[in-house]
């Protein structure tokens, strides 16, 4: 495993990355990154910890709600064992978005 530096909001990390993953942690970072500088310029919040647990939800919220948009999607290929599994899934991701969508207030975002 290499290691690589990387930049969140002016800060410099050194992180672990797997063979072949540098690519993908990148566009990871990049996205924290993007999300982090996006709540510290609303000026709303000041504190680097706030800001990180905000940008997390925040990206959190938006990967359920993919994930629930794709479960929803209808499915051309067979069903599998893996399909069942994560259709177990599917009542806790709509019951933690209806949750956050209450939490939000109806603009999306937390800030």
């Amino acid at each position: 495993m290499k290691q690589i530096e990387v930049q969140i909001m002016g800060q410099s990390y050194l992180l672990g990355c797997p063979d072949g993953g540098e690519a993908q942690l990148r566009e990871a970072v990049e996205r924290v990154d993007a999300a982090m500088c996006k709540i510290r310029d609303a000026g709303k919040v000041k504190a680097r910890d706030r800001i990180a647990v905000l940008a997390s939800l925040n990206l959190a919220f938006d990967l359920a709600a993919q994930q629930a948009a794709a479960a929803a999607a209808p499915v051309a290929a067979p069903a599998t064992a893996a399909a069942t599994d994560s259709s177990d899934a599917d009542p806790k991701a709509a019951q933690l978005i209806q949750r956050l969508d209450q939490a939000l207030a109806g603009d999306g975002h937390l800030l």
